[in-house]
């Protein structure tokens, strides 16, 4: 009997270590993978290889040293491209102009904050003998009906949604019969386009109101940890119908042209050998982004350069890892207009020294001489910045990816990239979309301009591959031309 119970001791101690070593064992796995230094990914080298679209971007807005992340899984939600479109699980209605609360409550109450705080600023307008007047309001949605707002009974999104956005009333800068605002009536996208979207933002967004409302959203889709003083001091220079035009200058190319034709170009390998230079230089703007080399590459990518757009992160990153590959900063020509992404203070700081030809008076860029980016000549009516209402739209209604249900959610946003060809999708009457990811994306190269083959690179910041289905969407719906190759 003895004997027995000695045994039975035995064997459980046994199987108590074996589950003690089997848990560590776990644990370690699940703990590894952040310890990896973010410079060790393929993407985040100081070298030119680059991972993905935006991979010059350190997911850390904080600080350039080493930091980790983990490579963002495959999104589960990716609608077929034939849809034509659901922009996202929850939109199921367009939103009016007026301010409005949603009728059903889908999520558990995390929070009444998005309730609690206001919702509409004050209507601001103005005019400066150019253009008409424009005109803010205060725009909720998406709705689960058409009816007339009622009180929900609880939030139906996680605070950090924020589907809640201001509305502008500009005429349309041409007649064009088959422009993208009549089309997308006609399709899937229709029910989460927003027309009225503010796409930049100038001097008569900032108020101590809108300040309240935007700072409880972090990076680029509000002005969390944006002191006021600093975003009045910045975008008070903003102040003309130039800095809230994305296409400003229309009138003066128009040569009686009655349709806006934007070619918008990303720096994907498929743009190697392409020989679509001659035709991108053809559209009446060509936008690029990041670390866009032009030089010894007109053949593929053209030479012109109307808007150039960027954070100031992913700039001096680009700055850092492509300049053995000729990168020296962005375009500089006549024509090109700098549109800043912000995602920290250090943008706005950026752009009020560029705009009054001062040096960056603090940060990390403390000192630096922003002509040395934007030409001795640079004006102020060439700086534009993106509205945040705008880049949290994008991600809340066309870029809804599954990061945004990770811890990683504050870092999460469309990718630079991206924002830029729905700025165009916004603003233009007809986009062509060149070097964006396709479906045989893994043929090329991550960059047109790699000496040597190097994968695309998938991180949490980013959803490459739902950016690339809707891609597939927009083309199939006919409201963007996606060059991809036979």
């Amino acid at each position: 009997m003895a004997f027995q119970r000695r045994l039975v001791l035995g064997a459980v101690t046994v199987f108590s270590l074996l589950g003690v070593y089997v848990l560590c064992l776990n644990l370690e796995r699940s703990l590894s993978w952040p310890m990896v230094p973010l410079r060790h990914f393929h993407g985040f080298t100081q070298g030119p290889s680059s991972g993905s679209r935006d991979s010059e971007e350190p997911l850390d807005r904080q600080s350039d040293g080493d930091r980790w992340t983990r490579p963002a899984p495959e999104s589960t939600f990716h609608p077929e491209p034939s849809s034509g479109a659901a922009l996202h699980q929850h939109t199921t209605q367009a939103p009016t102009l007026k301010t409005q609360t949603p009728t059903a409550a889908k999520h558990k109450p995390a929070a009444a904050a998005e309730n609690k705080a206001p919702d509409v600023s004050k209507s601001s307008s103005r005019s400066d003998g150019v253009d008409k007047t424009r005109t803010r309001t205060s725009t909720k949605g998406p709705k689960l009906n058409r009816q007339q707002p009622t009180q929900a009974a609880g939030p139906t999104e996680p605070p950090f949604i924020g589907d809640t956005y201001m509305s502008e009333d500009i005429p349309p800068q041409t007649d064009c019969p088959d422009n993208i605002r009549s089309r997308v009536t006609k399709t899937g996208f229709v029910d989460g386009f927003l027309k009225h979207i503010p796409v930049l933002q100038w001097a008569e967004d900032v108020t101590r109101e809108q300040h309240q409302r935007l700072s409880r959203y972090p990076g680029a889709h509000g002005w969390g940890g944006i002191d006021y003083k600093t975003l009045v001091e910045t975008l008070s220079v903003l102040n003309s119908s130039a800095n809230w035009r994305l296409l400003d200058d229309w009138k003066d190319r128009s040569n009686g042209s009655k349709c806006i034709r934007c070619a918008v170009i990303g720096n994907g390998g498929i743009l190697k050998d392409s020989k679509k230079g001659k035709e991108i230089d053809g559209h009446h703007y060509v936008f690029r982004t990041n670390g866009a080399i032009i030089r010894g590459f007109e053949q593929d990518v053209g030479s012109r350069t109307t808007h150039y757009t960027f954070s100031t992160n992913t700039l001096m990153n680009s700055m850092r890892s492509y300049a053995g590959l000729g990168y020296t900063g962005p375009p500089q020509s006549k024509e090109t207009r700098y549109v800043f992404l912000p995602d920290h203070d250090r943008d706005y700081l950026l752009m009020k020294a560029a705009a009054t030809h001062t040096r960056v008076e603090r940060g990390r860029e403390q000192a630096k001489d922003p002509s040395k980016y934007f030409g001795e000549d640079v004006s102020v009516e060439k700086l534009k910045m993106y509205h945040p209402d705008f880049i949290r739209y994008l991600r809340n209604r066309f870029l809804r990816s599954n990061a945004l249900k990770t811890k990683y959610k504050d870092i999460y946003r469309p990718s630079t990239g991206a924002v830029m060809l729905l700025a165009a999708l916004h603003t233009c009457d007809q986009v062509s979309a060149y070097g964006f990811m396709t479906p045989d994306y893994r043929k090329y190269s991550d960059h047109y301009y790699d000496s040597i083959y190097h994968p695309v690179g998938f991180f949490i910041n980013h959803d490459l591959r739902m950016e690339m289905t809707l891609w597939q969407q927009l083309h199939q719906a006919g409201l963007v031309q996606l060059y991809m190759r036979d």
